[in-house]
């Protein structure tokens, strides 16, 4: 008996309207267009402004426009599972705001944290619903308001991270051929230290002194991270494309979480593709965590082509990464 496949059925985004400039950034704090492009690539960044509007606000726009995209009513929907580090708030989950702002009121819905690499390790436990035939449409959306924990008096981390979501249908493989093939998925939490948020959980609670300390933000070890981060993508790509004997040449895209310009193409250079293989819009948007992957496939759709062989890949706080390998299951459309 063949293996039911899940398929990514539609897919949908959302980011500000607000766009943080290199220039701009360059008046807050000692950097500049030239430092930040070398660095890392990225031009400009897209910002919530909004007060009392946190990620679930992002999030719920990109779902309702999947489902108004996908002509799928609220009341189909099975499961969401909102993958996030930045929270509404401690509880609820933000997937039950989002649920509840987009209408959504048959599903069981959840947070689930993985840092830059919650996307894919959402996506991934998704299509095991789907394949079990425990559910049969579930949307996965990746939502941060990164803005919300970034310190604007770093220069070594206020220049990567935007605000978005993006969010996907996942249903059953109409054709049985196409859909989501394997994963793979791993962890190391030795590589906290490199990258974490010292105070805000239970261990270190918020005070006047974490707070006097601005020990609320993100911290970040840009040289451990960067090192950890091109070995495990590169590795696990590379090792999916073997295992599946993927040549280099029937890959159609590699959609690597967009953390950094270096890392993105040395992971090109390690898997034996060129950059036109590669979906890239760190410039436009910076590091959006759990929203790069999804906000990747939504910019490209309209140059998908049902049967590509396309790559996940990702790494994050944690430290987590992984890969995980598809084939396209629809034709691309043009958005509106």
């Amino acid at each position: 008996m063949t293996k039911k496949k899940a398929a990514i059925t539609g897919i949908d985004a959302y980011y500000p309207e607000y766009i943080l400039t290199n220039e701009e950034l360059s008046q807050m704090v000692d950097t500049s267009d030239e430092w930040i492009m070398t660095r890392v690539g990225i031009k400009e960044r897209r910002i919530l402004k909004e007060n009392g509007k946190g990620s679930s606000h992002l999030g719920a726009i990109a779902v309702e426009k999947l489902l108004n995209k996908t002509g799928t009513s609220p009341e189909e929907v099975d499961m969401l599972i909102c993958a996030t580090v930045t929270p509404d708030m401690q509880f609820p989950a933000t997937a039950n705001i989002i649920c509840d702002k987009a209408g959504i009121k048959n599903a069981f819905s959840y947070d689930l944290n993985a840092a830059c690499s919650g996307f894919l390790y959402a996506l991934t436990v998704a299509s095991k619903l789907i394949e079990s035939e425990t559910c049969k449409k579930i949307v996965v959306v990746g939502a941060e308001k990164m803005s919300s924990i970034t310190d604007y008096t770093d220069r070594a981390t206020c220049p990567l991270f935007g605000d978005a979501a993006g969010a996907v249908l996942v249903e059953p493989s109409k054709d049985g051929d196409t859909g989501i093939i394997d994963h793979i998925l791993e962890s190391d939490g030795s590589g906290k230290k490199h990258l974490h948020m010292k105070a805000g959980g239970s261990a270190k609670p918020a005070s006047h002194e974490t707070i006097d300390a601005r020990e609320h933000f993100i911290y970040q070890e840009g040289q451990s991270v960067f090192k950890f981060a091109v070995s495990k993508m590169a590795d696990t790509s590379v090792e999916m494309m073997k295992k599946h004997n993927i040549k280099s040449e029937e890959l159609a895209w590699l959609v690597p979480h967009q953390a950094n310009m270096r890392i993105i193409e040395a992971v090109a250079k390690r898997m034996g593709i060129s950059k036109d293989q590669v979906m890239i819009n760190i410039q436009k948007y910076g590091n959006t965590t759990a929203a790069t992957l999804p906000l990747c496939l939504w910019e490209w759709e309209p140059r998908l082509k049902k049967g590509d062989n396309i790559i996940l890949a990702t790494f994050g706080a944690g430290f987590t990464w992984g890969a995980m390998y598809l084939k396209w299951s629809y034709n691309g459309v043009n958005k509106k």
